[in-house]
C-alpha cells in the first residue's frame, strides 16, 4: 500500500502548485517541489523519522520538515489547507489538465469564469481563448490532447508500479493463512501491461472462506463490491478494485493460464476445440465425456494443445500462437539478463542521492557496470557546467571497481534542442564513455521538425542512446507527434540504441513502438533513469516491457558483456 513517503510528497507537490497558482514566489514553490520529489525517493519510510532525520533527507529544511510532522501527528498540513481554501476547485481541476499549467488556469478561471474541464471544452468550441493574451489555435489544439489523455487516464486505472505494490502486499499476506498451497497476481498485472484497471489475485486451497474473510478484514479493503464461496471483490482505500478467486490446488495451471489475456485465451480454446477438448479455469477436458486430461500446470495445459509454455508477457494475441506452433517464439530477455544500467543521476543534477549512494545501491544488485549520466548544461535548472562534470569524472574513476568489481561508466543525458542541436561541442562529447540524448522541451513543434531533430540527434557519432524516445508521462503528457518509423530506421542505420526507459510514468518505447521498432534492426537499452536508490528497481518493469515488445538479450545493449558494450559504443565515435 501507499507508504507515508508517497502520501506527504502528494501533499508537498500539491503544496507547491498551490503556491504557482495563487502568484507565489517561483523559488519557494521550487523548493517545495524539491522536496516532494526527495521524501518520494528517500528509502526510509519517513513516518519513522524524528525532526532530525527528516532534515537529513536533501531539500528538506526545518519549515518543511515541521510540516511533515504535522502531517504524521494530525493527518492534515495547515498550511495546505488554508491554500485550497484560496484557490477555486475548478483552477485546481483544470491544472491537472496536461499542458495546462497554474498561471494558464488562473487567467482561465479570472478573465472566462471557467472552473471545470466542461467549460473549457466550451470555450474551445467557440474559440473564446484565442482573444486571451498566450493563447492561440495551438494552444487550443495542445488542450485538448491533454483534455483526451486526462480523460484516459480518469478510467480507473492505474500506473502498473502502483498497483504491483497492493497485489505483492496482498500475496504475502494471503499466503499466510493456512491452507494456502499457492497464491500469486494474475490476469493484466502478470502481463506486465502499462495500466492495470483492477487486480487479480488467485489462491490454491481446498477451503476458500478462510480467504474471502481475510480479504474483507483487511486494513486496506475500503469497501466490499461482492463476498461469495469463488470469488470476492473488495475496493481499497485508494478505489483500486481487487478480485479473489480460490481455486482446487489440482486446478491451479488452468485457472493460472484462464485468469489471463481475453484475445489470448480465445486462441487457446479455440486449438481445445479444434482437438475435442474444452478449457476452462478448472481444466482441459475431453469434449465428450468430460474428463480431466490435465490442469495442476500451465506448462502441461500448454503442452496438451501442442504449444510451448508462453510467457504472459506475450499472451496479447500478436502472433504468440502461431510462433509458439512453429517453434519460434523468442528467448525473452529477463531480469537476470541485465548487466548494467546505462542512464541514471545524482544530485549534481535533479538527483536525490549522492554518487556514492547511487554507486553501492547498484553493485548492490549484482550489476557488472553501471553508468552515471547527469544532466548537461543545456537544463538550466540543472546549473551543470564543464567543470562540475570533468570533476566528477574524477570522482567516477577514482571509485570505478571499488564496489565489487563493478566497473563504472561515465555519461552524460544530453538535452536535444529544437534544432537537433546538443549541450556540448563534439570534441567536449567525444571523452564521455556514453552520451545519452533526449528530448526535454519544446514538445509542440511541427511533426517535420520533431522528426529532423530526433535523427539528427541519432546521427551524432557521440550519440549512443537516445533516452526516452516520445517523451511521454503515462497519464500526464501525451507522446511528441514525430515519424518514428523514420527515427527508427535511421536509429539503425547510425547504429544509436533506442532507450525503454524504464520508470513507470514512462516505460518509453512502450512494447508497441519496441515491435516497431525492431523490425528496422535497431538495438535498445533498457534503463531505470534513475534519480534516487529507490528507483533503481524499476529495471523490473523496463525488463517486462521489453518482453512485451518480444526483445531478447541479444537485442538490449546493456545484457551484453562489458567488452562487448564498449565495442558499440565505441563505433559511434569512428
Amino acid at each position: 500500500m501507499a507508504r507515508a513517503n508517497d502520501q506527504v510528497e502528494a501533499l508537498l507537490q500539491e503544496y507547491a502548485d498551490l503556491i504557482a497558482i495563487r502568484g507565489g514566489e517561483a523559488f519557494k514553490a521550487r523548493a517545495y517541489e524539491k522536496a516532494a520529489r526527495a521524501v518520494g525517493g528517500h528509502p526510509e519510510d519517513v513516518s519513522t523519522l524524528d525532526a532530525k532525520g527528516l532534515r537529513e533527507i536533501p531539500n528538506v529544511g526545518r519549515s518543511v520538515a515541521d510540516k511533515i510532522l504535522e502531517y504524521l501527528r494530525t493527518g492534515r498540513m495547515t498550511v495546505v489547507d488554508e491554500a485550497r481554501v484560496s484557490v477555486p476547485p475548478g483552477v485546481r481541476e483544470l491544472i491537472a489538465i496536461p499542458g495546462l499549467g497554474p498561471r494558464k488556469a488562473m487567467v482561465l478561471y479570472e478573465e472566462l469564469g471557467i472552473s471545470s474541464v466542461d467549460q473549457l471544452l466550451d470555450a474551445i468550441r467557440q474559440e473564446r481563448l484565442r482573444d486571451l493574451k498566450g493563447f492561440g489555435e495551438r494552444t487550443e489544439d495542445n488542450i485538448l490532447h491533454g483534455i483526451a489523455v486526462l480523460q484516459k487516464a480518469g478510467e480507473g486505472r492505474i500506473l502498473v508500479s502502483a498497483a504491483m505494490d497492493v497485489a505483492e502486499q496482498l500475496v504475502a499476506e494471503l499466503s499466510q493463512i493456512r491452507g494456502c498451497v499457492r497464491c500469486t497476481y494474475a490476469g493484466s498485472l502478470r502481463r506486465m501491461r502499462e495500466t492495470i484497471g483492477d487486480v487479480d489475485i488467485l489462491v490454491a486451497a481446498r477451503r476458500s472462506a478462510p480467504f474471502m474473510d481475510a480479504l474483507t478484514a483487511l486494513p486496506q479493503t475500503a469497501e466490499v463490491i461482492a463476498h461469495g464461496p469463488k470469488k470476492t471483490s473488495v475496493r481499497t482505500a485508494t478505489g483500486l478494485q481487487v478480485d479473489l478467486r480460490v481455486l482446487p490446488p489440482a486446478s491451479w495451471g488452468a485457472g493460472l493460464q484462464y485468469f489471463g489475456s481475453k484475445a489470448h485465451n480465445i486462441r487457446t480454446r479455440e486449438l481445445a476445440v479444434r482437438q475435442g477438448l474444452k478449457l476452462s479455469e478448472y481444466g482441459l477436458f475431453d469434449a465428450e465425456s468430460g474428463e480431466n486430461i490435465t490442469s495442476e500446470t500451465e506448462e502441461a495445459v500448454y503442452a496438451r494443445l501442442g504449444l510451448p509454455w508462453i510467457p504472459p508477457t506475450l499472451r496479447e494475441d500478436r502472433g504468440e500462437i502461431a510462433a509458439g506452433l512453429h517453434g519460434e517464439l523468442p528467448d525473452l530477455l529477463t531480469e537476470k539478463d541485465i548487466r548494467g544500467d546505462l542512464h541514471t543521476h545524482t544530485d549534481l543534477t535533479d538527483g536525490l542521492a549522492p554518487l556514492e549512494d547511487m554507486i553501492a545501491a547498484a553493485a548492490a544488485l549484482g550489476y557488472a557496470y553501471y553508468a552515471v549520466t547527469d544532466h548537461a548544461p543545456n537544463l538550466s535548472m540543472q546549473r551543470m557546467t564543464s567543470e562540475k562534470i570533468l570533476a566528477q569524472r574524477e570522482r567516477v574513476r577514482a571509485l570505478d571497481g571499488a564496489h565489487h568489481r563493478m566497473r563504472l561508466l561515465h555519461g552524460t543525458e544530453l538535452n536535444i534542442g529544437p534544432d537537433g542541436t546538443l549541450d556540448w561541442p563534439d570534441e567536449f562529447l567525444a571523452d564521455f564513455d556514453l552520451c545519452v540524448a533526449s528530448v526535454h522541451s519544446h514538445f509542440n513543434q511541427s511533426r517535420r521538425d520533431l522528426t529532423r531533430r530526433l535523427i539528427r540527434a541519432c546521427e551524432n557519432p557521440n550519440v549512443s542512446v537516445i533516452g526516452h524516445p516520445t517523451t511521454r508521462r503515462i497519464g500526464k503528457r501525451p507522446g511528441i507527434d514525430a515519424d518514428f518509423d523514420a527515427v527508427f530506421e535511421a536509429c539503425a542505420r547510425a547504429g544509436t540504441a533506442l532507450e525503454i526507459n524504464a520508470h513507470p510514468e514512462r516505460l518509453d518505447l512502450c512494447d508497441e513502438d519496441i515491435l516497431r521498432a525492431k523490425r528496422y534492426g535497431v538495438k535498445f537499452a533498457v534503463n531505470s533513469d534513475a534519480h534516487a536508490t529507490t528507483h533503481l528497481p524499476y529495471m523490473r518493469y523496463g525488463v517486462a516491457t521489453a518482453q512485451r515488445g518480444w526483445l531478447t538479450a541479444d537485442d538490449v545493449i546493456n545484457a551484453w558483456p562489458l567488452t562487448r558494450l564498449r565495442q558499440f559504443l565505441g563505433k559511434k565515435g569512428t
